[in-house]
């Protein structure tokens, strides 16, 4: 059988012939980035092999250039092994050091009172909870009482550290999720789950295996000994919490979209997999559909929606658009399939916020170019925010025209600065943003697919309640890639219409804060379970009229 020596990762395996280079590198223990789950669609698994003879190339979607392939720049992805063969990985796919990740978001006012309590006497402390004695601790640890709240985001974890006594958020620290190193979207982590062999586990596993590290960390900040913590709330999308319980996400995939996991339910800590009390658990949120989650069940919590006079819309925008419009606290929510785009992914020089990503592009009244990196470091890619930007600003002066085209040089009256920055990158119409970073036609169409999907969900979700847009009183944008966005871009790339443009309020990691507000408040955890029962979930894929709706609105 043929051997794959990574070189600068010093690792070898021996494979059967005809395994994949992606294959062979997760075997090994090497996490390539694949999010598109091995579509050859993304082409972020590019390595360098010595002899190109020493592998087969399956045609894909986004190959290497005639230029790279020529070094022995391939995807892992797709290259099979037929020989022994010599690999040089390109990126460290194991940086999150230098991410952006928003761990802060608004919060309501709430009352303090933890679900896990204790009673110090004769010389021993008793642990209990709603349900009644737990066991007991040498000395007096009555002061000692802990929680976490784990932000379970499709791309990224964020932890925190909370005194159940006082309230207080002691630490919090982020992470990449790596199921981002299987699958990018929820759609391919749950066909992954279900289809890959031993796939359920590898996601589970890896997940788990990163929040015991962020729990040290967070224990470590501190000094305080891991049996003190006691409950861990898990807060993200259905998917999320399916994958992180080691429950097959499978029904979310197939019609009619069920969920195994309720929410409003507890895990015990032993089956959860976590470092922390033997008297400890894991609470799970409500979760309000299959595509509409607990992290945006803490974010209508976090931000008292069901409260809120007159009609409000909020979303969490990112792989999945996830909103609710509450008219005077009847809810309303839906979820629709934006994908990988707008957080980077599926773009050619698409990258997670991350040092050297532009995150901020504006063209000036005099069509000069201002842009702005993570880090001040050379540009050498795009996130999120900057590719709202960049969409929004070249939709604005006319370089991308309505239909999403960008225009030609020759039919523009556009002055000579801009123009000279329309060129073909891999053959294919392009604009140059900096030094060896475009965005591409392909790109743009990728845009234009996933804000037709969300502002689609909005309007079919205005319709089916019968709601005029006028009506809205306030938009509010959860999440840390929404928090990044302005009201212009959101306006200018369409998402949000113009006449809403000043009654947008960016909200921050909800996720997190709800999640904290159901850790430290039992009757919070009762309250949003019956609230959760009352919300209406629209499931798109049922609606006659929103493939239409979703057409309407593919222009800019």
């Amino acid at each position: 059988m043929p051997i794959v020596n990574f070189v600068n990762e010093n690792k070898s395996i021996e494979v059967k012939n005809g395994t994949s280079l992606a294959r062979a590198a997760r075997n090994v223990g090497i996490y390539l980035e694949t999010p598109c789950n091995g579509a050859g669609s993304c082409g972020k698994c590019k390595v360098k092999v010595n002899d190109i003879n020493s592998v087969k190339l399956i045609q894909s979607i986004k190959k290497p250039t005639a230029v790279e392939t020529a070094q022995g720049i391939v995807l892992a992805c797709h290259s099979l092994v037929v020989a022994d063969v010599s690999v040089y990985t390109l990126v460290d796919n194991n940086k999150s050091e230098t991410m952006q990740i928003l761990s802060n978001g608004e919060t309501r006012s709430f009352d303090t009172e933890p679900s896990y309590f204790k009673e110090y006497k004769n010389g021993k402390t008793y642990v209990c909870n709603e349900s009644g004695l737990l066991g007991d601790e040498a000395d007096d640890t009555t002061d000692k009482n802990y929680g976490i709240v784990i932000d379970i985001g499709t791309t990224t974890l964020v932890a925190s550290l909370i005194d159940c006594l006082s309230g207080e958020e002691l630490c919090s620290v982020s992470a990449l999720n790596p199921q981002c190193k299987y699958a990018q979207d929820v759609v391919s982590r749950i066909n992954y789950a279900d289809n890959d062999i031993n796939g359920l586990y590898e996601l589970y596993s890896c997940e788990i295996k990163e929040f015991n590290k962020m729990i040290n960390k967070l224990c470590k900040n501190i000094g305080i000994e891991h049996k003190y913590i006691y409950e861990v709330v898990y807060s993200g999308n259905t998917t999320m919490l399916h994958l992180a319980t080691n429950t097959n996400p499978h029904t979310l995939g197939k019609y009619p979209y069920t969920s195994a996991i309720k929410g409003g339910e507890y895990i015990t800590a032993e089956k959860s997999g976590l470092n922390i009390s033997h008297y400890g658990r894991v609470y799970l949120p409500p979760i309000i559909s299959a595509y509409v989650g607990a992290d945006i069940t803490s974010g209508a919590l976090a931000c008292n929606i069901e409260n809120l006079k007159g009609n409000t819309l909020f979303i969490d925008i990112g792989t999945n658009g996830e909103m609710i419009l509450s008219s005077n606290g009847r809810m309303t929510a839906t979820s629709t399939a934006a994908g990988p785009a707008f957080e980077g992914m599926n773009i050619s020089f698409g990258m997670r916020a991350e040092n050297g990503a532009v995150e901020y592009f504006e063209i000036t009244d005099d069509f000069d170019i201002i842009i702005k990196t993570i880090g001040n470091a050379t540009p050498i890619g795009i996130c999120g925010s900057g590719l709202f930007d960049i969409t929004a600003e070249l939709v604005r002066v006319g370089i991308i025209e309505n239909n999403g085209k960008i225009i030609k040089p020759n039919k523009s009256n556009l002055p000579n600065k801009l123009k000279q920055r329309i060129q073909l990158y891999n053959e294919k119409p392009a604009f140059k943003i900096a030094d060896n970073v475009y965005i591409t036609q392909f790109d743009i169409r990728q845009i234009q697919l996933a804000k037709a999907a969300v502002k689609a969900g909005i309007d079919t979700m205005l319709k089916i309640t019968d709601t005029n847009i006028e009506e809205i009183n306030r938009v509010i944008i959860a999440g840390s890639f929404g928090y990044h966005l302005s009201r212009k871009s959101l306006v200018n790339i369409g998402v949000i219409e113009q006449r809403l443009k000043e009654r947008i309020d960016f909200a921050g990691n909800t996720s997190k804060t709800g999640g904290i507000i159901f850790l430290l408040n039992v009757n919070a955890r009762k309250k949003m379970k019956s609230a959760v029962k009352q919300i209406t979930a629209i499931d798109l894929s049922e609606i006659n009229s929103f493939e239409e709706i979703f057409i309407k609105n593919i222009n800019f």
